[in-house]
């Protein structure tokens, strides 16, 4: 173990051990009751994500900076959170609170008074994640927020790559959308790959990188294969699904959003890109993830 890993929070509910590392508040290693592996592990030689937070951005934007009341920001491909220290406020053998406040670096490229605090809590064979964004300051606070977790692919449980598929809880019939080779969102809109309320996984799929659902119905999914143990993934307050993963990676990110990347060519105020939310002063808006193992 290495001296950081020292330092991630260990959680176990029997079912599941989760550990959280507390750079990013990162989910970061997620095991079933047997020791297997559900989660990626970060290799730097392929990707050193897990399942970093985005905030107070999604993606990329146009030129690398976003604009408000006419001053250009500087802000790298899904904003700071996800390279922040959290300070750990409170920690069970089930539960963990983390907690990230706006600083001098924060405010120096998102000019707002914030408090993000993530909880982690275990109950049997689920997870759920909560993220609160809450508005320190005096004006409305423009943000995105999504997650960004990369399962094993395959999963640890005897099938091939090639037979696992992410399966939507309604039909999704609507076009998807994709990005463009600066990670910028295009006008384009594509016929779904969802066949009968399933995507199937195959590499070809992420040639243009990631598949986003931007007016997904569906706020639950399932991955695995067609037997077996598979990971529900649910998502109640995110308005976006991405679902991405490095060509030939053994991973695959189920990555729900509530905010978006910029559109190729966009240049107006941070405040009317499609997918900001607002949090006003002294209010809190959390976001929900939940992560289980259907065993049966």
């Amino acid at each position: 173990m290495s001296d950081q890993q020292s330092q991630w929070i260990s959680l176990n509910s029997g079912d599941l051990g989760v550990q959280v590392n507390p750079l990013g508040a990162e989910l970061s290693v997620l095991r079933d009751r047997a020791g297997r592996d559900l989660l990626w592990d970060g290799d730097p030689a392929v990707w050193r994500g897990r399942a970093p937070l985005l905030f107070p951005i999604i993606g990329e934007l146009a030129g690398g900076k976003y604009r408000l009341d006419g001053v250009a920001y500087p802000l790298s491909r899904h904003g700071f959170a996800r390279s922040s220290r959290f300070e750990v406020v409170d920690s069970t053998a089930t539960t963990a609170t983390l907690r990230l406040a706006a600083d001098a670096a924060t405010l120096a490229v998102y000019p707002f008074h914030f408090e993000l605090g993530v909880r982690f809590e275990l109950r049997g064979t689920a997870l759920s994640i909560t993220a609160r964004i809450r508005n320190l300051g005096e004006a409305a606070l423009p943000a995105s927020f999504g997650y960004h977790p990369a399962f094993r692919w395959p999963l640890p449980y005897g099938h091939a790559r090639a037979d696992h598929f992410i399966e939507f809880a309604t039909d999704e019939p609507d076009p998807v959308r994709r990005l463009d080779r600066h990670g910028l969102l295009t006008a384009e809109r594509h016929p779904t790959p969802i066949v009968h309320q399933r995507l199937t996984l195959a590499d070809a799929l992420f040639r243009d990188d990631a598949v986003i659902f931007d007016e997904v119905k569906s706020r639950t999914v399932t991955y695995g294969a067609a037997t077996g143990p598979r990971i529900r993934v649910s998502y109640p307050d995110s308005s976006a699904l991405g679902v991405w993963s490095k060509l030939g990676a053994p991973f695959v990110c189920i990555e729900p959003w509530r905010g978006i990347a910029d559109p190729v060519g966009f240049s107006g105020d941070f405040r009317t890109k499609p997918g900001v939310f607002t949090v006003s002063p002294g209010a809190t808006t959390a976001i929900v993830m939940a992560i289980s193992l259907d065993e049966t």
